[in-house]
């Protein structure tokens, strides 16, 4: 909770001061404070009512007026919540997120994926598509590759390098589940939505590194512990990374989908009535 809380400060830290500069376009990293930091935000409280147990789902008031500590945590649960649907909810975010993310892709190669192209349409963008993508796909492995030691960083080179590399990946990624669903794609919204965890995770590890190596610069008293929070962020999010990487690939998401579609359709009506066993008890009863 505490090396989280300091990655969601240094996210909105390093947007802000970003923000002073009118010529840069900050949508993808303001979408990025806003969808990654709410939903960050609400895990911190919800674990926090775990913590406190049934005082923390207390209003303060009776907390208080039973001589307790008025920690307001039951307030805070339910101010939390509505951060992640208003001002865009955590999955409009996202889908936001995607399509700057394969903007590039569509720019070049929209006639592919664009269901009203024709097969003239496709044809005659083919030249383009190859000769843009014969340059810019060995270069995505040529980075994940041939990574910069980062050395001048010292014990942060381990984490930009693995945000380098990951940055290479998603790129590639990105291209080969656009190559694979085509016009399909959009709708693939879960593939999409892990494409954009990675994005959100290597912004913050890369905000969260900035941050603490700028607190050690200038010798603020908390560096040290800055640090630690900081190595801790980094180290969870690369498992986290990792672990939406592969559930690119390796999924049951075709499963969820047919359930669903049978959910919506009325297929389980069985479970909104009261199970036969326990009709039988309470009747027997």
């Amino acid at each position: 909770m505490a090396s989280t809380t300091f990655a969601m400060e240094s996210i909105v830290k390093l947007t802000s001061n970003l923000a002073n500069d009118k010529s840069l376009d900050l949508r993808l990293e303001s979408a990025a404070c806003k969808e990654w930091n709410t939903v960050q935000a609400w895990r911190i409280v919800d674990d926090t009512m775990q913590i406190r147990g049934g005082r923390g789902y207390e209003t303060e008031k009776s907390l208080q007026a039973r001589g307790e500590k008025p920690i307001p945590v039951e307030r805070t649960m339910r101010d939390s919540r509505i951060n992640m649907i208003f001002e865009g909810s955590s999955e409009i975010m996202h889908l936001l997120m995607a399509r700057e993310a394969v903007d590039k892709h569509l720019t070049v190669a929209g006639a592919m994926v664009d269901p009203k192209s024709t097969a003239v349409d496709k044809i005659k963008a083919l030249p383009s598509i190859g000769a843009f993508y014969a340059g810019w796909y060995p270069t995505r492995w040529l980075k994940g590759v041939f990574t910069p030691w980062y050395g001048a960083y010292g014990p942060w080179a381990k984490h930009l390098r693995f945000i380098h590399r990951s940055a290479a990946k998603l790129a590639r990624e990105s291209f080969h589940g656009m190559a694979l669903f085509r016009e399909k794609l959009e709708r693939r919204q879960v593939f999409l939505f892990r494409l954009v965890d990675v994005v959100n995770e290597l912004f913050a590890m890369s905000a969260t590194i900035a941050r603490a190596i700028a607190l050690e610069k200038r010798g603020a008293p908390e560096a040290k512990q800055a640090a630690e929070l900081a190595d801790a962020f980094c180290r969870n999010s690369r498992r986290v990374v990792r672990q939406r990487f592969k559930e690119l690939w390796n999924n049951d998401d075709s499963t969820k989908v047919a359930v669903s579609r049978g959910v919506l359709n009325g297929d389980y009506r069985f479970m909104e009535s009261m199970p036969d066993s326990l009709a039988k008890d309470t009747d027997q009863g």
